[in-house]
């Protein structure tokens, strides 16, 4: 059994025992989540919400917040001098899926 959840612009295929980084969403380790946000459930045939699937949700528990490595932004434009270098490390959440209800 998967489904399809979108949270923070993005969207997840997730299973139940699945370890997944999704952008920081403000709850503290050890607390629970609820991502009610279910695009698509399988059991064993698809159902497909329009937009969301009515009544389905997905509890998951926080394990960590963090922040991703380092990207290197560097701007550069030629024969002017100008060259700025700026660095960004995005923040997230990693969540364990405990179970699928459709």
């Amino acid at each position: 059994m998967y489904a399809i959840i979108a949270t923070g612009g993005k969207q997840y295929k997730v299973a139940e025992g699945d370890i997944i980084k999704v952008e920081k969403l403000g709850v503290e380790a050890g607390e629970s989540y609820t991502f009610d946000q279910v695009l698509a459930v399988s059991d064993n045939e698809l159902k497909v919400g329009a937009p969301t699937v009515e009544g389905a949700t997905v509890e998951a528990s926080v394990i960590e917040n963090g922040k991703a490595k380092k990207v290197i932004v560097y701007k550069y434009k030629r024969k002017t001098g100008y060259h700025k270098k700026n660095g960004h490390r995005q923040q997230y959440t990693a969540v364990k899926i405990e179970k699928i209800n459709a």
